[in-house]
């Protein structure tokens, strides 16, 4: 029982000795006095020159490079790689990848080609086979018109007259021998009435005259059914076979045609899929081909890396690895030309223009400085920072360097420093001394053991150091926080703009304050959010540009943090 009294006591004076210096902390210490201002350190309003630049970390690229994909549909797997850093030659393989699906498939293939290819050879040799045959035909039927032709010629020109002729002659006889006819049988009934003739030779006389009456008389008959009947039915049976044998060779090309159109077009159809399967295999041996990546040039190999939506970076570069059609996989850089790649916030992308200078420092080679300008530029935000942080827009920028140096590789991490303006002879003070007072920007002015609020006209500004164009002179001091008593006027900031500038205002794209900005003890604005409110307001310079620093010459005194 004594050792369990014992352990709550000490468990309450522990908690007493707690208390106690929460109670210390929260009235600032047994020293401190409620009658005593707390000392302020200032800055001096400096004169001199001062560069106005904006401030980026970024990476070295050569500025030509060239990028090696991946030829192969679909998704193959790396083979071999050649291990990064090497140098190669123009020639040497760098990279091969898996074909054995590509080798099945065209083994596939060419039994198909060889398919097609004799369907095609068949196709041909049925349309020729046709074609002849269609000749045939064609000169079948042109012959039989011709012999039409002929016969109604041979009938108009020879046959008809020849038998007119014959009728003619027959006519002739028939009238010569019934005239003789009529003679004898006169001279018999002369001498019959004498008495010199018997009857039976007058009745044959008689009978022959009878005969060649029935003859002539026949001739004629047929003469006129010769003229009335043959002629015209003989004239249009021939008439009709010459033209039966123009349509028949009419209908024999029709039939020729459409029969060698379904020839030719199964020949074009086998063709084309004879083309189609011969182009599959090409496709295939090129894909096989380019399945072994040689080096176009000579350069060090640098693998590709390919960043994700969240900002980082796929699976790494190796053998096994699976890679997709048009895959960027390695890149030779040239030995030459350098560039810095860098990101620029949207606040300030209008002050940052192509060709503008640059100093940019690399990571690897410190005591170097690389000078250099703002070659391109982009039109639109980075589509990958926007997956990470979708209130964020920055746009990708390359910085041009003017030299080179041996020690320099791609992917070095490097500071770029954009200068955007050189004020030969201003006047400046730190950010930080800025304040606003209903809407007006202001700074407190050291007087003796007190201060003065003043107004003041600002300039460019960077985010730590902002141009004084009225209002201050050189060698004043500057209070860098608000001094008690200030006693600025939010309530008609309120007024006139309807609420306080809020963070996201000052600080461009924060909808609540972060938790590690530095705030009085009444919420005044960072220096960060004041450089963003000084934009908004009209008073030059834009915030987020990074550092700028006095040229050499201009030096500070006080505190500047």
């Amino acid at each position: 029982m004594k050792k369990t009294s014992r352990g709550r006591g000490l468990v309450w004076g522990v908690l007493a000795l707690l208390a106690l210096a929460l109670v210390v902390v929260a009235t600032g210490g047994f020293d401190s006095s409620g009658d005593e201002s707390t000392s302020v350190r200032g800055q001096t309003v400096q004169r001199g020159p001062l560069r106005i630049s904006v401030l980026e970390r970024g990476n070295l690229q050569a500025a030509d490079s060239v990028v090696l994909k991946s030829q192969i549909e679909g998704r193959t797997t790396i083979l071999f790689l050649i291990e990064e850093g090497t140098w190669v030659d123009e020639g040497d393989l760098l990279c091969e990848l898996d074909t054995s699906e590509l080798e099945e498939q065209r083994v596939s293939q060419e039994i198909s080609v060889q398919n097609r290819e004799a369907a095609h050879v068949k196709a041909k040799q049925n349309h020729a086979i046709q074609v002849s045959s269609n000749e045939s035909d064609i000169a079948a039927a042109e012959r039989k018109l011709r012999f039409a032709i002929l016969d109604r010629t041979k009938y108009l020109e020879g046959d008809h007259p020849l038998d007119l002729q014959a009728h003619d002659e027959g006519i002739l006889i028939a009238e010569e021998e019934l005239q003789l006819a009529a003679q004898d049988l006169e001279w018999s009934k002369r001498l019959a009435e004498k008495g010199f003739l018997e009857s039976t030779q007058l009745d044959a006389d008689r009978i022959a005259k009878n005969r060649s009456e029935a003859k002539l008389n026949q001739e004629k008959r047929e003469l006129v059914l010769l003229k009335e009947y043959e002629h015209p039915r003989q004239l249009e049976e021939l008439d009709a076979d010459v033209e039966e044998a123009q349509r028949e060779l009419e209908r024999v090309k029709l039939r020729a045609r459409a029969r060698i159109v379904d020839y030719e077009a199964e020949v074009r159809t086998s063709e084309a899929q004879f083309d189609l399967e011969r182009e599959k295999l090409t496709k295939l041996d090129t894909q096989i081909a380019n399945a072994k990546i040689f080096a176009p040039r000579p350069g060090m190999v640098v693998y590709w890396q390919e960043s994700n939506r969240w900002g980082g970076s796929d699976d790494p570069l190796q053998e096994g690895a699976e890679v997709r059609e048009r895959q960027e996989l390695i890149t030779l850089p040239s030995a030459g030309t350098m560039v810095a790649q860098a990101s620029l916030h949207e606040s300030v992308l209008e002050q940052v223009r192509l060709g503008m200078p640059c100093l940019v420092t690399v990571d690897a080679v410190p005591d170097l400085t690389f000078r250099g300008r703002v070659g391109f530029k982009a039109v639109l935000p980075d589509q990958v920072s926007r997956w990470v942080n979708p209130d964020l827009r920055v746009y990708r920028t390359e910085i041009v360097l003017d030299g080179s140096d041996e020690r320099l590789r791609p992917g070095m991490s490097c500071s770029v420093e954009i200068v955007v303006d050189e004020l030969d002879e201003t006047l400046f003070i730190p950010l930080q001394a800025i304040f606003l007072d209903a809407g007006s920007t202001v700074a407190f002015v050291e007087r003796g053991e007190g201060f003065e609020m003043r107004s003041i006209e600002s300039g460019l500004n960077d985010g730590k150091w902002v141009e004084v164009r009225s209002g201050l002179e050189e060698g004043e001091v500057v209070l860098l926080s608000e001094p008690p008593g200030a006693n600025l006027r939010r309530e008609a900031m309120e007024e006139s703009t309807g609420e306080w500038p809020a963070a996201s205002e000052y600080a461009g794209g924060e909808s609540t304050p972060k938790k590690d900005d530095p705030k009085d003890q009444k919420g005044m604005p960072s220096a960060e959010e004041r450089a963003k409110w000084l934009e908004s307001r009209g008073g030059g310079g834009k915030p987020g540009e990074g550092a700028s620093r006095p040229r050499s010459g201009a030096g500070t005194t006080g505190s500047t943090n």
